[in-house]
């Protein structure tokens, strides 16, 4: 194990990293570091980057160190978000534009933050100028989680297609995927848990140059062990990242228990 990074270690699923750290804490700063780095890379580059997250409490330890890296040159980001409920107030706690506004975009002022409308009158014309906005932009860098039941954003696997047309749906969440913002904490049951919203689908995540997954948790283990050693199939959604040549999954050893 290396002491300074917290790294327990490393092996390959697929053409995807996997990154086992010893501590929650650890892994989330060793992904902020990583994802930092690139951002600083495609900066330097093409002066700009494109960088899409993901809005969960698995997210936080990495916001978090993310929001006091040095070096990043934040005016020059376009950031977005990977997924928004629909029907539920814009300033409540739990609406995910609000919780990466409040824990990062607001730290460190990005060049623009692109935001899902989950109230929008017409969900379809919200979906397709959110789309026009990610095919102008494109997307360096997604940031993002996997659910209790393998779903990338709220690409649960009845929905979720890796060949789907479009860029941005709209989606019916399992009850799986509902409980589990129970289990976070998030809504205090599941009766109050909207049951639609909107994501980015499968092809949209995929497509990123870089893919940065980060799963904490010992709730997350049977969805990381499906994920890295099940079928690639849209029964475990997340299973795609083994697809991905520039893909790092970051664990800590409760998410990885179940691997070999």
């Amino acid at each position: 194990m290396c002491e300074e990074t917290g790294l327990v270690r490393r092996l390959k699923a697929g053409k995807a990293t996997v990154q086992i750290y010893r501590s929650r804490q650890k892994m989330g700063e060793a992904a902020a570091e990583a994802v930092g780095r690139k951002a600083i890379e495609f900066v330097a580059k093409k002066g700009r980057a494109s960088i899409v997250f993901a809005s969960a409490p698995s997210q936080e330890e990495f916001l978090a160190a993310l929001a006091k890296m040095d070096g990043i040159e934040w005016q020059r980001i376009t950031a977005f978000h990977l997924d928004e409920y629909i029907g539920l107030p814009s300033d409540a706690p739990q609406a995910f534009g609000k919780f990466l506004k409040d824990r990062l975009f607001d730290r460190v002022k990005p060049g623009r933050v692109y935001y899902l409308d989950g109230n929008a009158k017409n969900l379809e014309e919200e979906a397709l100028r959110y789309t026009e906005l990610l095919e102008k932009n494109g997307l360096d860098i997604a940031c993002v989680g996997i659910g209790e039941n393998g779903h990338l954003a709220f690409n649960d696997p009845h929905v979720a297609d890796f060949n789907d047309s479009l860029t941005v749906n709209v989606v019916e969440l399992d009850e799986v995927c509902r409980q589990q913002q129970v289990n976070d904490g998030c809504f205090s049951s599941i009766n109050k848990v909207p049951k639609r919203a909107l994501t980015l689908t499968m092809p949209t995540i995929f497509n990123a140059d870089y893919i940065f997954c980060i799963v904490p948790a010992k709730s997350k283990a049977e969805a990381v062990r499906k994920t890295v050693y099940g079928p690639i199939s849209t029964s475990c959604p997340a299973s795609i990242i083994r697809r991905h040549e520039n893909a790092i999954l970051f664990l800590d050893t409760d998410s990885a228990a179940l691997l070999k």
